[in-house]
């Protein structure tokens, strides 16, 4: 699917100013919208939605359906009445600059199950909404919000570790549960009512400014979720409930061991069974989510990489069939065209290529990948087409000035001399290009937006410890940097250039 030629920035709302330890769907988003439209950009890509988990990964999430709670702005439940105005204190070890998940966690959990225990007293305004949601979401929720309360309930322990009656959902118990546990699960409903209802408000003012929204689906699901415990015939899993391979990708750029993930893979003959009616439901609801989705690990649905769940690193996996054409003409059959992305990077494969022409799907180009050989490297400007995606770095990348600077000596005088640039303001050299160039997508992170050196780099693939805790302030912002990249877009043609000066 074309899209119409923009650019945009890449930043998850985590990363958002704002009072209480990390960023939300409040005030700072809506003013990132805006922030948005007076620069020019027409897209905002983040990162997947979902409650985090091991190492507070977005990609690790308990649910493919569920909204992560930490994004809930507690200002608006205060307005609402299920907050007092004390409960909103921050805690004297926020910072402004870097997110303590521990302390985070703990104090945003805390306020809103004090937010949820004041709905459920007192139900008269909002009720009648709050079961709508419940039925339209039932698919996903009621298991959601159970497996949530069980997972409470035994102590954070994994599901294949619970009690054999509940690891494999025996009907009985599950009924009991219900109903016993009927409270808990009542709040874990109403966190993800108060999630979608903000997220949804969010979206729709960020199109009425022109911005659309770019997420991010992971292939791979976490181990411990429900969508592993409830669909455990669709996952490779032994007799202990433990799966049997995993998912990683083999030695690369990023690490000498490769990554070791530690997904469940799929049975992917257990899907093309049911004609892949999960994967259906999960691109539905997630094309209603965003405007755009990018898929991760594109390639995964070719190849993919399975290691021994026994194996302590990445290196001693192999390549496995993935499903390749068939999954992609069975969602088609039943979505029809969808808007997405196939992150397509690393060694790509003609069949990889192949698939994305059959599906008319733009791929992904880095910059940064771009300067470490000669002049037929793919990833240089003068090799795009139309129908892709150019990334100056990705979430997975260092800053571009951190790059830079630890770069080797050829990668460095290459970059300069092919944008022509002493290399001063590298990453305004490489938005540039990325911006001048025929994809039709552009994207920048915010961090190179901002100027900034290694150590505002989102996340180390292969380092467990560390990640996903950059955040920036207002004051970063300066009017210097939207301008400049106004008129670089509007140069360009990315956006409208009636505020341009020439």
């Amino acid at each position: 699917m074309r899209f119409p030629r923009c650019s945009g920035i890449l930043l998850h709302p985590t990363s958002l100013p704002g009072p209480y330890g990390s960023g939300d769907l409040g005030e700072g988003a809506y003013h990132f919208v805006d922030w948005l439209a007076t620069a020019g950009q027409k897209l905002w890509q983040i990162l997947p939605l979902g409650n985090i988990g091991p190492g507070n990964s977005p990609y690790m999430s308990s649910s493919t359906f569920s909204g992560n709670l930490l994004l809930i702005d507690l200002r608006e439940l205060n307005e609402l009445g299920w907050l007092a105005a004390d409960d909103l204190i921050p805690h004297a070890d926020f910072n402004s600059h870097k997110i303590n998940y521990s302390i985070v966690h703990q104090y945003r959990m805390a306020r809103l199950r004090l937010a949820a225990n004041c709905f459920f007293a007192d139900q008269k305004h909002y009720s009648a909404e709050f079961e709508a949601f419940c039925v339209a979401e039932q698919s996903w929720l009621d298991d959601y919000a159970l497996f949530m309360t069980l997972t409470d309930k035994f102590n954070g322990q994994e599901w294949g570790l619970w009690p054999e009656k509940f690891a494999h959902r025996e009907a009985d118990t599950l009924l009991q549960a219900r109903v016993s546990l009927a409270g808990e699960i009542g709040c874990w409903k109403f966190y993800q009512w108060c999630f979608y209802r903000q997220w949804r408000k969010l979206k729709a003012y960020a199109n009425s400014r022109g911005v659309r929204i770019i997420g991010d689906m992971p292939i791979f699901v976490a181990y411990q979720s429900v969508d592993v415990w409830s669909c455990q015939q669709l996952f490779e899993l032994g007799a202990d409930n433990q799966p049997t391979v995993i998912a990683g990708v083999p030695p690369d750029y990023f690490s000498v061991t490769g990554q070791r993930w530690g997904n469940p893979l799929f049975c992917w003959s257990a899907h093309e069974q049911e004609n892949y009616a999960w994967w259906i439901e999960r691109m539905r609801k997630t094309v209603e989510m965003f405007d755009i989705v990018r898929i991760d690990h594109f390639r995964g649905f070719l190849e993919y990489w399975e290691i021994p769940a026994s194996e302590s690193t990445a290196i001693n996996g192999r390549w496995m069939p993935g499903p390749g054409e068939k999954l992609f003409n069975a969602i088609q059959n039943a979505l029809g065209t969808l808007p997405v992305i196939a992150e397509d990077l690393g060694v790509i494969t003609p069949d990889v290529v192949a698939l994305l022409e059959k599906f008319d799907l733009p791929g992904m180009r880095v910059l940064q990948f771009a300067f470490g050989g000669s002049t037929d490297n793919i990833y240089l400007p003068h090799h795009f087409i139309n129908n892709m995606v150019v990334y100056v770095g990705t979430h997975d990348n260092d800053t571009t000035i951190g790059w830079f600077e630890s770069a080797t000596e050829h990668e460095r005088i290459f970059a300069c001399k092919y944008l022509r640039t002493d290399g001063k303001e590298i990453n305004w050299d490489l938005i540039h290009a990325a911006s001048l160039s025929v994809a039709d997508i552009a994207i920048y992170t915010m961090q190179d937006i901002l100027g900034l050196d290694g150590e505002h780099r989102m996340n180390l693939p292969g380092n467990p410890y560390g990640n996903w805790e950059w955040r920036f302030v207002w004051e970063q912002v300066t009017a210097h940097r939207s301008d400049k990249l106004y008129e670089i877009s509007a140069l360009h043609g990315r956006c409208e250039a009636d505020r341009l000066r020439i």
